[in-house]
């Protein structure tokens, strides 16, 4: 039993599935309205969290016989090793995504859950089944849902959106490409076995690292452009340290083009943006900072 329930749960993505929660709850955080009711925030969070869970086991069910190629995921992930039917694992996709798409329409708002269905589409049919298969810039268009979290979040708390949800969102978008580009250049034999498009084999190395640099400089960008938001000292100063610390390991990766610095370079991309969205949280959260008058 516990073995199938680890599976269950591997289907949603877990580590993206927290990702998603976090850049949701600084969202909520930063907005402010919600937090006088803490079971709401928590229903919310559950609610987002079954949604990205959905749009992930679509993805798993969708590629099952490619994850069965591909060594990364041959042995990782329950459709493709033959640990769950793949019934069940469309069934499971289908129910919680059901079950999250209701919680943001009846406990919140219309628009929210409009963006929660929008997002398991977009993620599962467009990007998983046209995107993937056909072009380079599959993960840049495509990470447009992962980056959907304050977008929804926003949208529960207030039924509209604002141009600092739009900043978040930017952040996560911008992020993605040098997050996956750098996992892509460690697993171009993987992506070469399946015949999948990505950026290090189509347009090659140089190519790959160039943009996955310009895509790094405009991430810390938009980091640092929440100064305009009324964020602390506190922030501004975790922002400009770790986007230093990204942009050497990029530039670490350029000078080496070794696959150990890409890997370095994955694994710190996924600290980076954890540590960022919960130092926002923190910095929000503080009842007053000279910075912020």
């Amino acid at each position: 039993m516990k073995s199938r329930l680890r599976a269950y749960l591997s289907l949603t993505k877990p580590t993206i599935g927290l990702l998603v929660i976090i850049t949701g709850a600084t969202a909520l955080v930063m907005e402010g309205s919600m937090l006088a009711s803490p079971a709401r925030v928590v229903l919310f969070l559950f609610g987002l969290f079954l949604t990205a869970g959905s749009a992930s086991a679509f993805n798993m069910y969708l590629e099952r016989e490619i994850d069965a190629q591909m060594t990364r995921t041959a042995k990782k992930r329950p459709l493709a090793n033959g640990t769950l039917p793949a019934s069940h694992g469309l069934v499971f996709a289908i129910s919680i995504g059901v079950a999250g798409v209701v919680i943001l329409g009846v406990f919140f708002n219309l628009l929210a859950a409009l963006l929660g269905l929008g997002t398991i589409l977009f993620y599962s049919f467009f990007y998983t089944l046209w995107l993937k298969p056909r072009t380079p810039l599959n993960i840049v268009i495509g990470g447009a849902a992962g980056a959907m979290g304050p977008i929804i979040a926003w949208a529960a708390a207030t039924g509209g959106l604002a141009m600092e949800s739009w900043v978040l969102f930017m952040i996560i978008f911008c992020w993605t490409p040098p997050h996956f580009w750098a996992l892509a250049y460690c697993l171009k034999e993987d992506y070469k076995t399946v015949q999948y498009p990505m950026m290090p084999i189509v347009r090659g190395d140089t190519e790959t690292l160039r943009q996955i640099f310009l895509y790094t400089l405009v991430t810390v960008a938009f980091t640092l452009s929440l100064a305009f938001f009324d964020v602390g000292v506190l922030y501004i100063a975790f922002a400009v340290g770790l986007g230093a610390v990204f942009v050497w390991l990029v530039r670490e990766l350029m000078r080496t083009r070794e696959t150990r610095s890409a890997w370095k370079l994955f694994g710190y991309s996924i600290v980076y943006l954890l540590f960022l969205f919960v130092i926002l949280m923190i910095d929000q959260a503080m009842p007053y900072q000279p910075w912020k008058g």
